[in-house]
Order: structure tokens, then C-alpha cells, then sequence
């Protein structure tokens, strides 16, 4: 993890400073001189040479300083400590959406094999992985927020709404509160962009997990509960899943970081107020504090992910603990 996490930090350092582009002359007015850019640039410690630029903030970060936004003014790790609620909850609920859909066709598909209801779903999962996430947003807001407007297209949360929270985990927090009013304007909100985000990945978990079905159907200890008279839906569900399911698993896993990383457009074509839209406006506005700040959160959420997948697989799979 800590190798990880430092090729991340020297990958992002030196790209975003080889960029064309100065973001203290973005900040200065245009009747700017030299002299303030001069001034400014070693407020900001740019003045200094890549490299001991980059000593100066790994041993901030090492202390728990990630810097301050230039743009923002702001201290970078409350910023994006301040976001990160938003994405995880609408990642963890995109998550929920993949594993349902998905599910759902693959035992379907297990079930009706090697008949037409199949073959239509292996058509909708190639569809699906075939439009990338941020069409079918597109799609959905045409559809539920223009052609027939139930779902809000854009916000966390309606700013009318009393929200006196202790913390940014809205959604959670409206949960424990029971403040239900909130929580379904929340649900509301991340319907449509959470949809968008799962739809990919429930056609991945889709076929993946139909597969290991259909080989796990053809093992001894299914061949023997069939024998035993037990109806097909109780082997699958009851016998073959739970061997199935193991793949599928550490795919959701890896997958679940990918899917933090895809919420980046999305959040910023529903205008969700997360982590990923941050990350765009950093970069436009050549935030470069911000931008590694955000990257590396994103890098350490990554690597804490896979260290938790491969030991829930260790821990699910008996054959990897008693090797």
C-alpha cells in the first residue's frame, strides 16, 4: 500500500506541473506584474524546483497537511474530507443497484438456460456494458427528468431542506435520526446518477456470476442434491450459489474502486455534490494542491479496498485458509 500510495503521489505531482498553464496568473487579475506573480508563486512554494516541491509536501502530508487550495483558500484535507460523504454514499448506492441487477439476470439467465429469456438477457448485459455510464445518465435524465420528471436531475440534497447534521453523511445520518422527509429527497436525488453508475457494472456481475453458475451446476454435490429430489431453484440458490458467488465477490470488490473513480463525470452531469466534481473544477481551475490532495484519497480508498477484498476472500474461501 505505502509503494502504491507513492507512485501514485510522484505519478500526479509531476504531471500536473508539466500541464501547460500557471494557476497563480490564473488567480491575479490581468493588470498583474511580475513581481506579484514572483510573490505569489513563493507564497505557494511553486518558485522551487519540482523536486523539492515534492520533498516539502510528501513531509506535510506525512504530518497530516495536505496544503491549502489555491482557489478555494481552504485547507485541501477538510475540503476533501468535506466531499468524500457525498461519493461513498452515491458509490455504496450504485454498489446496492449492480449487485440487485446483476444478480437478478444471472440467476434468471441460470435458471431459463439455454432458452430465449438467455439469450435476451446476454443481449441487455452486452448492451449495457457497450454505453458507457455517463450516456446512460444522459438517457435518464431525458427520461425521468424531461420526458416524465419524477427524480431530481441535479444536487445532493433541496436546499430548502432543514439539514442540521453533525455530520456529511446525509444519508446515513437521515437514517439514524429518522428523518425520512430527508432521506427521501436524498433517494431522490441519487436515484438517476447511481442507476447510471451500476448499470455497467451489474452486466459485468451479471455474467460473470452466470458462468460460475453454470459450471458450478455440473459439480458432484449438485449432481447428488439433484438426486436427492431437491427442486432446481433450491440448487442453485441453496447448493451451487454459495461456491458461485466467491469470483463474483472479489470482482465487486475491485470493481466498487473503479466505480468511486467513474463517479467523476457523473456527479458533474447531475451536478452532485461530491468528491469527482471537485476533482474537475481542481482541475480546471489548475488547483494543483487540490488535485493531489483529491488524487490521493482516491489512491488510499483504492489500496483499503483491495487489502479488505483479498481478506474477505480469504476469509470466505476455506481452501485459502487451511492451505
Amino acid at each position: 500500500m505505502a509503494v502504491t500510495l507513492l507512485g501514485a503521489a510522484i505519478v500526479v505531482f509531476v504531471v500536473i506541473r508539466v500541464v501547460p498553464g500557471n494557476p497563480i496568473v490564473m488567480m491575479l487579475p490581468p493588470n498583474a506584474t511580475q513581481v506579484d506573480i514572483d510573490r505569489l508563486s513563493a507564497l505557494y512554494g511553486l518558485d522551487k524546483s519540482i523536486f523539492e516541491q515534492f520533498v516539502i509536501w510528501l513531509g506535510g502530508v506525512l504530518k497530516g497537511d495536505f496544503g491549502t487550495s489555491i482557489s478555494l483558500r481552504q485547507p485541501v484535507l477538510d475540503l476533501a474530507l468535506g466531499r468524500l460523504p457525498a461519493t461513498l454514499e452515491l458509490s455504496l448506492m450504485a454498489l446496492l443497484f449492480a449487485v440487485l441487477i446483476g444478480g437478478v439476470l444471472a440467476l434468471t439467465g441460470t435458471r431459463r438456460r439455454q432458452t430465449r429469456t438467455e439469450g435476451a438477457i446476454d443481449i441487455v448485459n452486452g448492451i449495457s456494458l457497450s454505453v458507457p455510464d455517463f450516456l446512460w445518465g444522459l438517457l435518464l435524465i431525458l427520461l425521468f427528468g424531461v420526458l416524465w420528471p419524477v427524480f431530481h436531475i441535479s444536487g445532493r440534497v433541496t436546499p430548502s431542506l432543514d439539514l442540521n447534521f453533525s455530520t456529511n453523511f446525509l444519508l446515513i445520518e437521515s437514517l439514524l435520526r429518522l428523518r425520512l422527509d430527508v432521506t427521501g429527497d436524498l433517494l431522490a436525488h441519487m436515484f438517476m446518477p447511481a442507476l447510471a453508475l451500476s448499470i455497467p457494472l451489474a452486466a459485468v456481475l451479471s455474467q460473470l456470476l452466470k458462468q460460475s453458475l453454470k459450471e458450478t451446476l455440473h459439480l458432484d454435490y449438485v449432481t447428488l442434491s439433484r438426486t436427492k429430489g431437491y427442486s432446481e431453484n433450491h440448487v442453485i440458490l441453496k447448493e451451487a450459489l454459495r461456491n458461485a458467488i466467491l469470483p463474483t465477490l472479489t470482482l465487486i470488490g475491485v470493481q466498487f474502486t473503479f466505480l468511486i473513480g467513474g463517479t467523476v463525470i457523473i456527479e458533474r452531469l447531475f451536478s452532485y455534490e461530491g468528491l469527482g466534481n471537485m476533482a474537475i473544477d481542481a482541475v480546471i481551475n489548475r488547483d494543483l494542491p487540490l488535485i493531489q490532495g483529491i488524487v490521493i484519497l482516491f489512491a488510499l480508498i483504492f489500496t483499503i479496498v483491495n487489502l479488505a477484498v483479498d481478506m474477505t476472500y480469504a476469509l470466505l474461501n476455506p481452501r485459502l485458509r487451511h492451505a
